[in-house]
């Protein structure tokens, strides 16, 4: 199956809806952003996670009344994303077995640096106790170092599968920890 640019669908389906006795002439703004015929359907993502995640904060803090302008920021949330990115995807990963659980470096230079040292400490400290493991992460100076064990039997394992990507996703705070971020809110719970 051959799959259409995005200029050869839109003309296609402009030519469609001349065709079929539309008269009304799209705007400006719908040759850019076609809006959906009454009855289809949407992409439910927005394309881009950074974007969509942002467009969700924004739409809850335009629906609460409770949202203080004067302390959102935005832009604080958006370099958290980057840092997210940064991090997640461009980060080196040196993974090292120990007893009971996992070593793991995390290297980078320059922006991928200062994102693992902003954000690895953090999150260690958010799961540290979650599904019994100990999570402890320290900086050094290309990165970070996070130690994960567990006494829990069958733990060890699923540690050391998860590796680091799969710790950077657990927990349930990431969702929360971003909208306090817009918020302008205090985000980080330093034990």
């Amino acid at each position: 199956m051959r799959l259409l640019s995005y200029p050869t669908l839109l003309l296609a389906v402009v030519a469609l809806t001349s065709s079929a006795g539309a008269r009304a002439q799209p705007s400006p703004m719908a040759m850019h952003h076609p809006m959906a015929a009454p009855g289809s359907t949407v992409p439910t993502q927005s394309g881009q996670a950074a974007f969509g995640a942002i467009q969700e904060v924004v739409a809850q803090l335009q629906t609460d009344p409770r949202t203080n302008w004067s302390k959102v920021d935005i832009d604080a949330l958006r370099q958290h994303l980057i840092d997210m990115d940064e991090v997640t995807l461009r980060a080196a990963i040196r993974k090292e077995p120990i007893e009971h659980g996992l070593r793991i470096e995390v290297t980078g230079s320059g922006r991928i640096l200062g994102a693992i040292q902003r954000m690895v400490p953090d999150h260690a400290r958010a799961i540290d106790g979650s599904n019994g493991w100990s999570v402890h992460a320290e900086t050094i100076s290309l990165g970070a170092v996070v130690t994960v064990t567990s006494a829990v039997p069958g733990e060890t394992v699923k540690i050391r599968a998860l590796g680091f990507a799969g710790l950077l996703v657990q927990g349930d705070h990431h969702r929360m920890h971003h909208m306090a971020m817009a918020r302008g809110e205090p985000i980080h719970d330093h034990r």
